[in-house]
């Protein structure tokens, strides 16, 4: 059992948790709690270590997760020193972020700075067909412990990638691109939406920028009661994917 918090193992766990350019670099990523540990297992992710806490040892429900799968055990006090939850759960482990197949529709976010957004639109484009995302730099990393928790393993079934110029990407997007505008755009519901789709969702207050809406072929509004000015960007996404998901003929 590993019970010094300057043991070198933990202190990259724990600057893993928290650095995102250390995970950028090293394509690595931890993940907290049974419910994601689970969700990558199933994901067919093979864990670089899987760490638990002795107390969490203890429980019926850890040693069912780990089957056969020899764990990392810390001391409940060297556990807390890397878990970013408030109540830690005693299970974590690091893993490689997985390169996966992009397939169906695209959603672009362009400075999406809340990784708690950021996680529940991975979340609601895995549920919704959307098999690709493309992050600008100005994003929160999908791969923190807030988008992790908030995606709840939609990180493994969705291609992700975070690039520096969202642009590029835009221009070069074999489908139709979408974009939503608070007025004036083409009601939601009665909104053509043909073939692959790409939608662009912009920060959280100002929407996305004339820059990247210009490649849009097509603004849609989402129509709301009167007097309402705008929806959670995370919302907003939920609304759009689904109202393309449940059009005839768009599940695969």
């Amino acid at each position: 059992m590993i019970s010094s918090k300057d043991n070198a193992r933990v202190k990259r766990w724990a600057k893993l948790v928290r650095d995102s350019s250390l995970r950028r670099k090293e394509r690595r990523a931890m993940v907290e709690g049974p419910h994601l540990v689970a969700e990558a297992l199933q994901a067919q992710l093979q864990p670089l270590a899987l760490l638990v806490s002795e107390s969490a040892l203890a429980r019926e429900e850890t040693h069912k997760l780990l089957g056969k799968r020899e764990p990392v055990v810390l001391s409940d006090a060297v556990f807390r020193s890397i878990a970013d939850a408030e109540t830690p759960q005693g299970i974590a482990a690091e893993i490689a972020i997985p390169q996966i197949r992009a397939k169906g529709h695209c959603v672009f976010l362009e400075a999406v700075q809340d990784p708690s957004n950021v996680g529940a639109i991975i979340r609601t484009a895995a549920a919704f067909g959307a098999g690709e995302m493309v992050l600008d730099r100005a994003c929160a990393d999908a791969w923190s412990p807030k988008a992790l928790r908030a995606g709840m393993g939609g990180q493994f079934k969705t291609a992700i990638r975070q690039v520096p110029r969202l642009e590029e990407h835009l221009a070069g997007f074999d489908g139709t691109l979408v974009c939503t505008v608070s007025h004036g755009g083409v009601e939601l519901r009665k909104a053509d939406l043909p073939g692959r789709l790409g939608w662009i969702f912009g920060a959280e207050g100002r929407g996305i920028s004339e820059s990247a809406a210009r490649h849009a072929k097509l603004a849609v509004t989402i129509r709301m009661a009167p007097a309402t000015e705008s929806l959670n960007v995370a919302a907003a996404a939920a609304i759009c994917l689904y109202e393309a998901f449940s059009r005839p003929g768009a599940r695969s």
